[in-house]
């Protein structure tokens, strides 16, 4: 969560850390998922109030200025303009009734009523901006919820550095949202992978698949960030926002919720569906064939309801096993995946293995049909609360070659798989959390996936052992469809220093055994002193 882009440090990570600690102190015996939406939910209002009355302002210099387009000669005329919704939505701004902005808010921070006036303004917002229809948390009026501790938030997140930097032009709101999402994920523990996905998995997933352009998809959006990264990517490569699509999906009442105001606050338009729903019982995008797939579903789920959906279209390699989604999960996507798309999918480790319940014949049928492009075995202890190792499938029904609509130079691919174990990449960003770095471990894989397809820019791709192996569909099917990258790669190579195999043996028993002499005349020493301390008393 550290980083904002490839070797980029967040600037505003002293503020995060200040604005986290001040607002955790305030927490008292509320329980992090919660707390969660409260803290959250006023960042969101926050965030549009900021963006409105930044508007406001300047509209009233436009409509003060003799020489602009919007310049008003009396003073009705003036508030006439600052009070026109259209000015606001039509620059994709919220429309903010008044009486229920931040700045209303503030001024009644020690009131006893706070509570009320914020629902009062969350419901405001809502009935003025129909897509946040159903979104906002509108729970403030609790009674655990003190006027101490909500004027305590207020006063938190009114810090002037915060609205100045947000108003020149940086997405610091955006990232303090992310950021706090981050440690409430870490708080959660086990219940955390349900809305959040650790950035670096996020950021080396867009980096794999490089979403320039085209329709972006996730079926299990949890809180949007694959949505947010593959902006952060787009934008980092000099496109737009506009550039992508964005659609997805999510089941978790509350996720979508705080889904559509993670990506509502960096200004994302994104169909999520109408409302929450579950992806394999009520697919809320039965049409759509996405450029892109980037997903991180729940693992193992055995209670995905598999047992009505035997005969559904979607499973093209074989009906999944109702006591394990994996392989629905994999088979949805390739039947939302346009004919040449790319789908990136974290997964269980023992999706790679699994053959009970038919699981090893959807794998088989899977890889002889060229569907799986790369597979990688990736670290430990990279999710919250999360100790069971995860692995990334790649997967495209083109492995032809052809250029991609945004330009992208590929080599055909027919019958080859890539496998890449990443497992000792990383590094301890505390004592139970571990972190990819952009430069030596996101670059590093993305580099050699994208190599691996042909990427121009790049050196040629090679295998390394221990690390990386091109094999053949056959090979694969050799090793009984198993698709664990450790099973190819082979070892790392031990670096060679020139000495003959047999000298090496022979010098390294020689210095073994003068260990042992000397280890056994310092005994003889130690024991005949033992033997004058004795002899002399």
């Amino acid at each position: 969560m550290r980083v904002a882009a490839r070797g980029t440090k967040t600037s505003a990570l002293g503020l995060e850390d200040a604005l986290w600690e001040s607002a955790n102190r305030l927490r008292s015996s509320m329980d992090a998922a919660e707390y969660k939406h409260v803290v959250l939910g006023l960042l969101f209002l926050k965030y549009v109030s900021d963006k409105f009355e930044f508007r406001q302002q300047r509209l009233a210099q436009l409509v003060a200025d003799e020489s602009s387009d919007y310049f008003m000669p009396t003073e009705d005329a003036r508030q006439a303009v600052l009070e026109d919704r259209d000015e606001y939505t039509a620059e994709g701004v919220f429309w903010v009734p008044a009486g229920h902005r931040w700045s209303d808010l503030r001024k009644a921070a020690k009131q006893t009523d706070i509570g009320q006036r914020i629902d009062a303004a969350m419901e405001a917002i809502e009935k003025e901006n129909p897509s946040l229809k159903g979104v906002l948390p509108k729970t403030y009026a609790r009674r655990e919820l003190t006027a101490a501790t909500l004027g305590g938030l207020i006063d938190t997140f009114s810090r002037d550095d915060l609205a100045a930097a947000e108003h020149s032009g940086l997405d610091v709101l955006g990232r303090v949202y992310e950021y706090f999402l981050a440690q409430f994920a870490s708080n959660e523990g086990k219940n955390a992978g349900e809305f959040y996905t650790p950035r670096s998995v996020v950021s080396l997933l867009a980096d794999m698949l490089r979403p320039y352009n085209g329709r972006v998809f996730d079926p299990c959006c949890g809180s949007g960030g694959m949505f947010v990264q593959a902006e952060h990517f787009v934008e980092s490569h000099g496109g737009s926002r506009n550039d992508i699509s964005v659609f997805g999906q999510e089941s978790n009442p509350t996720t979508w919720r705080l889904a559509k105001m993670n990506l509502a606050i960096r200004g994302i338009e994104a169909n999520l569906g109408p409302e929450w729903a579950d992806s394999f019982h009520d697919d809320q995008h039965p049409d759509l064939r996405a450029d892109y797939i980037m997903a991180n579903p729940p693992f193992n789920i055995s209670t995905w309801g598999g047992e009505r959906l035997t005969d559904d279209p979607r499973w093209t390699y074989g009906a999944p096993p109702p006591g394990n989604a994996n392989y629905a999960w994999l088979q949805h996507m390739l039947a939302h995946l346009s004919p040449t798309g790319t789908m990136g999918v974290v997964l269980a480790n023992g999706s790679l293995t699994v053959n009970s319940s038919g699981q090893g014949e959807i794998r088989q049928r899977m890889v002889d049909a060229d569907v799986v492009e790369c597979v990688v075995a990736m670290p430990s202890q990279l999710f919250y609360g999360v100790q069971i190792p995860v692995s990334l499938w790649l997967c495209t029904k083109d492995k032809s070659g052809k250029k991609t609509k945004s330009g992208q130079t590929r080599r055909p691919r027919f019958g080859e798989v890539l496998f890449i174990d990443a497992r000792d990449l990383g590094y301890m960003e505390n004592r139970t959390h571990r972190n990819l770095d952009p430069e030596k471990d996101v670059a590093r894989i993305a580099d050699t996936y994208n190599a691996w397809r042909g990427d121009a820019d790049l050196p040629a791709y090679e295998d390394v052992p221990g690390f990386c192996a091109s094999v053949t569909k056959e090979q694969v099917a050799d090793a009984g469809y198993a698709l664990s990258p450790g099973r190819y790669v082979g070892t790392e190579e031990a670096e060679d220093d020139g000495e003959p195999v047999d000298e090496k043996i022979a010098r390294l028993s020689d210095e073994i055994r003068e260990g042992f002499a000397r280890r056994a005349a310092l005994q003889s020493q130690i024991e005949a002193s033992l033997a004058d301390l004795e002899g002399g008393q």
